[in-house]
């Protein structure tokens, strides 16, 4: 959990913290959308450029972003290697052969391309942890999920679901973490592994049993707390924060839009 790209919630004065949460929930959807769609990888690196500009202005480190990224890249080359191996196309520029497979320059590109998709996934998703507080994500889901409601989608309890989710990720690390050192400290081998996968799962075995116990009865807990104080009694919740655009949050959804469009067509 230490090594992922999605650190903690940072409160400082930054122009992006001080858009209002559905711009920053929206630009952030609209960015993976267009990484999504967009073929080219001029344009993903220019997606990426954008957003790494982006960590900057928010004033976030890039320190979790760089050791999420090498702790989960074997991973992105596995994926790169698949593609460039296995990749359905026309073998038009063949570059080389690699037994009875045939690599073309659109098969390494096609890797790099992958590759720059899921990099750029990755600084998107830190840069939205970083500048979105629990409170002003749920906030910001529930006012934009709120049409949802004439489709009597329960839209309020869809977004408590989630955050209790985000709230239960650093609880569950914290869990995992002290079952791990009451393991060692009784002769559990808890040395680092490296890369060696079959390692690390003989490690996290003895840890699963105990975690899911302890959540098990974390979230029973949570819902008698619920329960007592009467959640689901009334209709609709009120919140004490009323979300308003501004005109720097028009501009910026504007500036978005034509940016991804642009990632897009490129």
């Amino acid at each position: 959990m230490r090594s992922l790209p999605f650190g903690p919630y940072l409160a400082v004065n930054s122009p992006i913290h001080r858009l209002d949460p559905r711009t920053r929930i929206l630009s952030a959807l609209l960015l993976m959308i267009a990484l999504t769609a967009a073929r080219n990888p001029a344009a993903l690196v220019a997606g990426l450029v954008f957003i790494l500009l982006a960590w900057r202005v928010g004033r976030v480190p890039y320190e979790p972003l760089r050791k999420g990224w090498l702790s989960t890249l074997p991973f992105l080359l596995i994926l790169a290697v698949l593609q460039v191996l296995f990749r359905a196309g026309s073998e038009t520029d063949i570059l080389f052969h690699l037994g009875p497979l045939a690599i073309s320059t659109a098969d390494l590109w096609s890797g790099i391309t992958i590759l720059l998709r899921f990099s750029a996934y990755m600084a998107i998703l830190g840069l939205a942890a970083a500048s979105l507080s629990e409170a002003e994500l749920t906030s910001g889901l529930e006012t934009l999920l709120r049409p949802l409601n004439m489709l009597r989608i329960p839209v309020q309890d869809i977004v408590l679901a989630l955050q209790v989710t985000l709230r239960f990720f650093p609880l569950l690390a914290q869990t995992a973490e002290r079952i791990a050192k009451a393991q060692a400290s009784r002769g559990a081998d808890w040395q680092p592994t490296g890369w060696n996968p079959l390692k690390r799962a003989r490690q996290i075995i003895p840890v699963i049993v105990p975690l899911f116990v302890t959540s098990l009865r974390r979230a029973e807990n949570m819902a008698l707390a619920m329960d007592a104080r009467g959640y689901g009694s009334m209709p609709e919740r009120t919140s004490v924060v009323e979300l308003h655009f501004k005109r720097v949050d028009i501009l910026t959804l504007t500036f978005m839009v034509a940016f991804c469009l642009l990632l897009v067509i490129l």
